[in-house]
């Protein structure tokens, strides 16, 4: 009985201190406590959002942020002046009315230092503006020449299509814009993009390229690069066709009775190869088309300038009226009327090429509309935002011109005149 007793009590202890041997004391373990807000490891700046990148800033919306209602008011005018060199009127449109831009007519121009030193004048007196002007003149060659006498003279279109050599019709742009921009211009109102398709036509003619599409497309075009290569912003005109008209706008109104369908199978193919082709501004003509609008010439047409051109042509570019002060417009509409009506319609720069009076009674009127709410700022600011990045896109600046080399000059039109004789 003490024998059993005893190998019991030893089997126990062995199995006591096995236990004890197979099993982790408490101060042997390693598990991790539990992870709470107050013990998390502190943040590190890979753990932060990244800071959203800001957009880039436009500048051109910034300076028109910056311009008063007048000045922006003041960039969508483009007028004509008195005289041979700066006069109270003109000076009084810069300073008082920060007027966008002015065109020369032969009356204005004598000479080569004359022109230079006209356009000088009224750069100088930009000076406290804070966009540049717009110096521009009907320069396309042929009968419709504001240059003086001392220049070669640079052909009509009609001479130039004639010779069916695209390169030949780019160098003339070439020419012309050297000749324009040694003299300080920086704008024509050039190339004529109307179809010479109707013989009875009193303004068109050998303005024309030529009497098919084709003729028309291939030489404007190419007289249009030729004119920005060299810095001179081009204005093709006249939508949507003058072509086919047997009234001179410059007097009356003419009516065009086509369909949409025959315009854009003729008249608009020029426009809108031009379009394709990056052309800096379109001059809208006083035409009526009863098709696309009843009531509105093109030039004042919601249906035509913001319907057709626009949206249908796709066109953001620059448009520009014709002389408001033709027959086209006076005969039949109140010079103020017409002005608001055409920025409705989708116009960016009226132009108003005589008559400082009324030139004072459009800007007047123009202000007047947004202080009413016929027109909206914003609609302003959409105008002048395209108006300022084509004067960008030239790098527009009231830079005085020391003087012109007419040999220069005249040896490069020269140079373009003999090419076509090849």
């Amino acid at each position: 009985m003490g024998k059993r007793l005893s190998l019991s009590i030893i089997l126990l202890g062995m199995a006591v201190l096995l236990a004890s041997c197979g099993s982790p004391s408490q101060e042997g373990r390693t598990e991790k406590p539990p992870v709470s807000e107050t013990n998390q490891p502190p943040a590190t700046t890979m753990d932060k959002p990244a800071d959203k990148p800001k957009p880039p800033t436009d500048p051109i919306k910034e300076q028109i942020s910056r311009m008063t209602i007048e000045q922006k008011i003041g960039q969508l005018m483009l007028i004509g002046l008195n005289g041979t060199s700066l006069q109270t009127e003109a000076r009084e449109m810069i300073e008082n009315y920060h007027i966008g831009g002015f065109i020369l007519y032969k009356y204005n121009i004598t000479g080569p230092s004359q022109a230079l030193h006209f356009l000088n004048e009224l750069k100088a007196s930009n000076g406290g503006n804070p966009v540049p002007l717009w110096l521009s003149v009907d320069q396309e060659g042929g009968k419709v020449s504001r240059m003086p006498e001392e220049f070669v003279k640079i052909p009509s279109a009609r001479s130039v299509g004639r010779i069916e050599n695209t390169d030949y019709a780019h160098g003339i742009g070439q020419a012309l814009g050297n000749l324009l921009q040694k003299l300080g211009f920086n704008m024509d109102f050039a190339p004529v993009l109307d179809i010479d398709s109707n013989p009875n036509n009193p303004v068109i003619g050998d303005r024309s390229y030529g009497r098919k599409p084709q003729q028309v497309v291939s030489n404007g075009i190419a007289v249009m690069k030729g004119l920005q290569s060299k810095d001179i912003a081009a204005v093709v005109k006249h939508f949507p066709g003058h072509g086919d008209t047997s009234v001179d706008s410059h007097l009356d109104l003419p009516v065009v009775n086509k369909s949409l369908e025959e315009l854009q199978s003729f008249e608009l193919l020029p426009f809108e190869e031009a379009i394709k082709q990056g052309a800096d501004a379109i001059m809208v003509a006083h035409l009526l088309i009863p098709a696309l609008d009843m009531d509105y010439p093109a030039s004042i047409s919601k249906p035509v300038i913001s319907g057709l051109l626009r949206e249908k042509l796709g066109y953001d570019g620059v448009v520009i009226t014709d002389d408001m002060m033709m027959g086209g417009i006076t005969k039949h509409y109140g010079l103020a009327e017409a002005a608001v009506r055409s920025i409705q319609a989708g116009s960016d720069i009226l132009l108003i090429g005589h008559d400082y009076k009324q030139q004072k009674a459009v800007l007047q009127a123009l202000l007047k509309s947004v202080a009413d709410k016929t027109l909206t700022e914003e609609r302003i600011d959409q105008s002048v935002y395209r108006i300022l990045k084509l004067k960008s896109k030239y790098h527009l600046e009231d830079k005085q011109l020391d003087s012109v080399d007419v040999k220069a000059v005249n040896r490069e039109i020269q140079s373009a005149l003999n090419a076509g004789k090849k």
